[in-house]
């Protein structure tokens, strides 16, 4: 399974940005997708996540509200859109998969997911 994302740049406070990775080499279906971030300094932490069939959601605090993951099972796509940025929202964006379902409280833990995108990167000026 590779992952691929893409999407990252640089933004002012408040705009909007979609981030995108694509999935290859497996059954996308199969799959549950989370978004983690790591911003300079600091631990990666989880973003949000979406259920393998696309009918859970998961997010963090920090992001709920403002942020919404998203599949096209056709593309073979998950997606971040990230809506009233902020400077803190600055960070490397990684997505990640783990195959079949995955316990709601498991969500937000990394070493969960087996496979890795590279990472794309977004910076939110104030």
């Amino acid at each position: 399974v590779q992952l691929q994302a893409s999407g990252g740049g640089l933004v002012q406070a408040g705009d909007s940005l979609t981030l995108s990775c694509v999935h290859s080499g497996g059954a996308f279906g199969n799959y549950a997708l989370g978004w983690f971030r790591q911003a300079p300094g600091k631990e990666r932490e989880f973003v949000g996540h979406i259920s393998w069939d696309g009918s859970r959601t998961f997010y963090a605090d920090s992001v709920k509200g403002r942020f919404t993951v998203s599949r096209d099972d056709a593309k073979t796509t998950v997606y971040l859109q990230m809506n009233i940025s902020r400077p803190e929202d600055t960070a490397i964006y990684y997505c990640a998969a783990h195959r079949g379902p995955l316990s709601s409280i498991r969500v937000g833990d990394a070493s969960e997911y087996r496979y890795w995108g590279q990472g794309t990167l977004v910076t939110v000026s104030s």
